[in-house]
């Protein structure tokens, strides 16, 4: 169990959160690490979650959480170390604005970017929380998240689960208009080596230079740009 502190529900939480670090845990796999009922380590899990300190995969397995590693002073993190090398040459292939997103809760969180130095340009602040109901990258991140996550957002969602199988089956999502008026985009999943998707990488600029079609033009390079982060991983 580890040392306890006197404070029953952060011991309780820390247990949970240890028994996550070894790889994706299920309920059943939390109360046998754990020795907590199972009411509890589903209330605890849930409850990290929602803060970001645990995340769940498209299993419905969770596994640890974007804030911990926000939270890790002085510990870089591999996916966006990795994005410094590969999103600019991304910027630098297409002419256009290059974000990497995460899925954090019902939103997803702008983690790194590439902007064009001239030009018209969409850009996306780091650290900015979008919503997981339009645009590309959004489309991507829910085509694999958990069914609870899934069946939270499609009813406010600009597209449904018919698309969101055909983003699996093509590897790739473009939208045209959907975040922003007159911005089209495409995105590609980003996978550790597990083959869990963790992220998503895009490409985005005006509808009027890119087309309406962004996936027919840039969907290669996005896929090429996913695997490449997934190497650096």
């Amino acid at each position: 169990m580890g040392q306890s502190s006197g404070i029953g529900v952060l011991d309780k939480s820390v247990q949970v959160l240890r028994a996550s670090a070894s790889g994706p845990v299920g309920l059943a796999d939390l109360c046998a690490a754990t020795g907590l009922p199972r009411a509890t380590a589903h209330r605890l899990a849930v409850g990290l979650e929602v803060h970001g300190l645990l995340v769940r995969d498209h299993h419905g397995r969770w596994r640890p959480g974007p804030l911990l590693a926000a939270l890790a002073a002085g510990a870089p993190d591999p996916l966006v170390t990795a994005a410094t090398d590969v999103l600019p040459r991304l910027r630098d292939r297409t002419g256009e604005s290059v974000q990497l997103y995460r899925a954090d809760g019902l939103s997803r969180v702008c983690v790194a970017t590439a902007e064009p130095v001239s030009g018209l340009r969409d850009t996306v602040p780091l650290g900015a929380r979008l919503p997981m109901t339009a645009g590309s990258g959004a489309k991507v991140l829910l085509a694999y998240a958990d069914p609870a996550t899934v069946r939270a957002v499609l009813p406010g969602a600009g597209f449904t689960e018919r698309m969101l199988a055909e983003v699996r089956r093509r590897g790739w999502a473009q939208s045209v208009a959907e975040r922003e008026p007159g911005v089209a985009s495409v995105s590609a999943p980003v996978r550790d080596h597990g083959g869990t998707v963790i992220a998503a990488v895009s490409v985005s600029g005006p509808v009027e230079r890119i087309g309406r079609r962004p996936g027919e033009r840039w969907a290669g390079d996005l896929v090429e740009a996913s695997e490449a982060l997934t190497a650096r991983l």
